[in-house]
């Protein structure tokens, strides 16, 4: 016990403290206009090739603005734009700019989760919340039994996994990646569909949300055993579902003066619009801190805002700047990092397709199987297992963080990287062709 409260302290006094390993010594480094010269080169490739890359996906693959987005990122990665034209990249995403790039992408997809946040119906949620906590609970645990299958296997192939990582580790690291669903995405899609107001729509993100949540405990859990210690498991859940908990049960009380104000004055004055925005970055930083991540912390303060004219101005006020600017940040900065090169050899190919079937039966098909089970009609429970195994850029993360601290190798890296981008590209054609279109034919004048 003295152990445990030890690395908690230790824990929690190094949240501010510099993680990252030493630079190498260079001959020159990079003084602030550098950073600046480069973040607005780099804002302007990324907005436009998001907005032409878009245009292509809706137009021509019929696929949401959002997906389009992710793609732009992998494009503008090593994997095309790197490997085309790597001198060019190169200068216009030197490595050492990027943790510019990777602020400014937290800002957008938190800020973006935060207005997701306000459009959640708690009361759709209390009416769902059975079909959501067995649609939830399938699909954390149908993934991590297909990973209880697969690890041992993975295990035996050199460089997919670290060489000194145990079994129940690498069991748990692959099981948060396919039990991953990708909540940004997610929440992106259904907003696009005009979802987000219906009971699927706020089922599907509840058990979304839950789902991401548990990945990211275990990850922790992971983590904890190379190093960080059970002060990093004992912060990430217990600081997070203390944060959480605090915020939806008073949340509401505190922010209703302010909602009052709105109402009375029919907008939103600059002062209480930076007061929001401040609340915003503390339960961001905590929920980072705590080891979770900064979207929960936007999402949660989100679900707690009054509803009516207060969450409606600030959905005027940001949403804009949030889709249009900032959240394509987090697409590109993702997309950096990804490497689709690395799975060259038919042997490891048919690997990758074995992972991405599995991922695909065990999130997906659990996830229609509970819905069935709770009562939810076939249609609606195959738009729900359709949406659920969207994974996108969430994945790419949770497998970033595992690259980085020596869980995977390069190879798995490349895997799990294909894994996300096509269960996220077949979560919207498949969504419509077993919900959508079905509804709107059922829904028409006659």
């Amino acid at each position: 016990m003295q152990r445990v409260s030890d690395s908690l302290i230790h824990t929690v006094g190094g949240i501010l403290s510099a993680h990252g390993a030493p630079a190498p010594a260079m001959p020159a480094s990079y003084a602030p206009a550098d950073f600046s010269v480069h973040f607005f080169l780099q804002l302007a490739v990324i907005l436009l090739t998001c907005k032409v890359v878009g245009w292509f996906a809706q137009r021509f693959l019929g696929q949401p603005q959002v997906v389009g987005e992710m793609i732009a990122g992998v494009v503008l990665g090593p994997s095309l734009f790197g490997l085309l034209l790597p001198d060019v990249a190169g200068a216009v995403f030197p490595k050492e700019t990027r943790n510019v790039l990777y602020a400014g992408a937290q800002v957008g997809v938190g800020l973006y989760m935060f207005l997701v946040g306000t459009t959640l119906r708690v009361d759709h949620i209390r009416s769902k919340v059975r079909s959501a906590a067995s649609v939830s609970m399938a699909g954390i645990a149908a993934p991590f039994v297909v990973a209880v299958l697969l690890t041992p296997f993975l295990l035996n192939i050199p460089g997919l996994f670290a060489a000194a990582i145990s079994r129940t580790d690498a069991t748990l690291f692959l099981g948060a990646c396919i039990a991953l669903t990708a909540f940004p995405m997610l929440a992106r899609i259904i907003n696009e569909r005009g979802l987000a107001d219906t009971a699927l729509g706020t089922l599907t993100l509840t058990a979304g949300a839950f789902d991401d949540v548990a990945s990211w405990c275990v990850l922790a859990l992971v983590l904890a055993t190379f190093g960080g210690g059970p002060g990093v498991v004992v912060l990430a859940i217990g600081g997070g579902v203390a944060w959480a908990v605090a915020v939806l049960l008073l949340g509401p009380k505190l922010l209703r003066p302010l909602a009052r104000v709105v109402e009375r004055d029919g907008a939103m004055s600059n002062a209480t619009l930076a007061s929001v925005l401040a609340l915003f970055c503390l339960s961001a930083f905590l929920m980072d801190a705590c080891g979770i991540h900064a979207i929960f912390g936007g999402f949660v303060l989100g679900v707690a805002i009054p509803r009516g004219a207060f969450a409606e101005e600030i959905r005027r006020k940001l949403e804009p700047v949030t889709v249009v600017l900032l959240l394509p940040m987090f697409f590109a900065y993702s997309g950096l990092n990804t490497r689709l090169d690395m799975v060259g050899s038919p042997t490891l190919l048919l690997i990758a397709l074995g992972v991405l079937a599995a991922s695909i039966l065990a999130k997906g098909g659990a996830c229609y199987l509970a819905a069935r089970l709770a009562g939810e009609d076939n249609r609606t429970a195959l738009g729900i297992g359709a949406l659920m195994n969207s994974r996108g850029l969430m994945e790419l993360i949770i497998v970033n963080i595992g690259l980085q601290k020596g869980i995977i190798g390069p190879t798995l890296f490349a895997m799990l990287v294909l894994m996300a981008i096509v269960t996220t590209m077949m979560a919207g054609p498949l969504f419509e062709l077993v919900y959508g279109r079905h509804v709107r034919a059922s829904t028409s004048p006659a």
